[in-house]
């Protein structure tokens, strides 16, 4: 059974900007998940978390119109999902930019405005403008003009957020945007999208393994493990009990320094590792008991 706890946006919420129903993502034999049913408000930040392999970046791909459902239904925005939805804005995985590209901070949040077009046209000046609106809202101003290879993780996620502004979503679909950053630029990133979020009243749905960074602006929590899955509240969801259910095996969610550690019990760990007799961090830290 894949419903562990109601799905839904409470009643006193707004229209919701995305709506899933009965929705179930296979590939092939295997089932990501079924019957997920989901609403997500207006400016409601979603976590969406569990090991790797369990459909989370498939589900952000679902909502770009890029993998269709096997069965059910999704909206964004009150319309049936499909490509190139100016509604979205997407803050893709952590991936390096070749240094010696011409590309320059600013070209690459341009590229939010004209696509992949950012040497073949001019900008109005209007959208010029937009551009270093953009950039001074993420405080990447300075560093604009400098080739988007050579700044910093933080910064060009920095960068990689402007750039997902750029059509002024109503939704921002974030696919692990605080990997391979250290904790002060995770906690910047962080706090820079549920910033935007507020002014632009923006949903976020955020997959992530590092919920602790997060942790203060996230209003639910999706988890996902097994074709199984919870929605609640972080205190519903993250809890000995609620993880235990979920995956079957005894599991202990503890904090160790202010921060939320996950337990795996001695027949099966809860991180995709599967290593056993160890505490994992949500962010990828093992704590040995």
């Amino acid at each position: 059974m894949a419903k562990e706890s109601d799905a839904s946006a409470p009643a006193t919420r707004r229209e919701p900007v995305i709506r899933l129903r009965d929705a179930e993502l296979r590939f092939g034999p295997r089932v990501l998940w079924h019957d997920l049913d989901l609403d997500v408000a207006p400016g409601e930040f979603l976590a969406v978390l569990g090991p790797n392999g369990t459909g989370k970046t498939s589900l952000l791909k679902v909502l770009l119109g890029q993998n269709a459902l096997s069965a059910g239904t999704a909206e964004v925005g009150g319309r049936e999902v499909h490509k190139g939805n100016p509604a979205i804005g997407y803050i893709p995985q952590q991936r390096g930019i070749d240094p010696h590209t011409p590309m320059r901070g600013r070209d690459l949040v341009r590229m939010g405005i004209d696509g992949h077009r950012w040497g073949m046209s001019l900008l109005s000046r209007g959208r010029k403008k937009k551009v270093e609106d953009l950039l001074a809202s993420v405080g990447a101003t300075d560093y604009a003009d400098a080739p988007a290879g050579t700044v910093s993780g933080g910064e060009l996620q920095r960068l990689r957020v402007a750039q997902s502004l750029a059509n002024d979503p109503t939704v921002l679909l974030c696919d692990e945007p605080l990997l391979s950053l250290d904790l002060h630029h995770q906690q910047v990133v962080a706090a820079l999208l549920h910033e935007q979020r507020v002014e632009r009243d923006a949903a976020v749905v955020f997959v992530t393994h590092e919920i602790n960074p997060i942790l203060p602006y996230v209003d639910r929590v999706l988890y996902i493990v097994g074709g199984h899955f919870l929605i609640g509240t972080p205190a519903e969801v993250m809890t000995t009990e609620s993880l235990s259910r979920l995956y079957g095996a005894p599991v202990e969610v503890v904090r160790v320094g202010g921060r939320l550690v996950v337990v795996g019990g001695e027949e099966e760990c809860v991180d995709h590792h599967n290593l056993p007799d160890d505490s994992f961090d949500l962010d990828g830290t093992v704590v040995n008991r």
